[in-house]
């Protein structure tokens, strides 16, 4: 292989990698998977300490919806609401969350 092809070989996986988000929005589901980037991301977006006690289960119309066993760390979370809700944002697909919902479940 020489220079060329290697240059075209990375092109094509450029073009490829903006295949899905075409093809979701084409077909009307951007804000319901930018949601479900937000819930899969959750780890790294929340970090380290959050993620412990709390896990994205759910995106439904603009609500990410946070599992948080313990009744301590609900109210915990919900008064860092705003920043946390800042660590989302800073996300490229994180503008689709236009508000948190703690609920009980099992944490993360």
């Amino acid at each position: 292989m020489n220079f060329t092809e290697g240059k075209r070989e990375k092109a094509n996986i450029y073009k490829l990698s903006g295949a899905l988000d075409l093809v979701v929005k084409s077909l009307g589901l951007t804000k319901k998977y930018y949601g479900w980037l937000v819930v899969s991301n959750w780890p790294v977006i929340a970090g380290e300490q959050i993620a412990k006690v709390s896990k994205a289960v759910s995106f439904k119309e603009g609500t990410l919806f946070i599992a948080v066993e313990d009744s301590a760390w609900r109210q915990e979370l919900s008064m860092q609401s705003e920043s946390i809700m800042e660590s989302i944002r800073k996300q490229p697909y994180g503008k689709v969350v236009k508000q948190l919902r703690f609920v009980k479940g099992e944490k993360g």
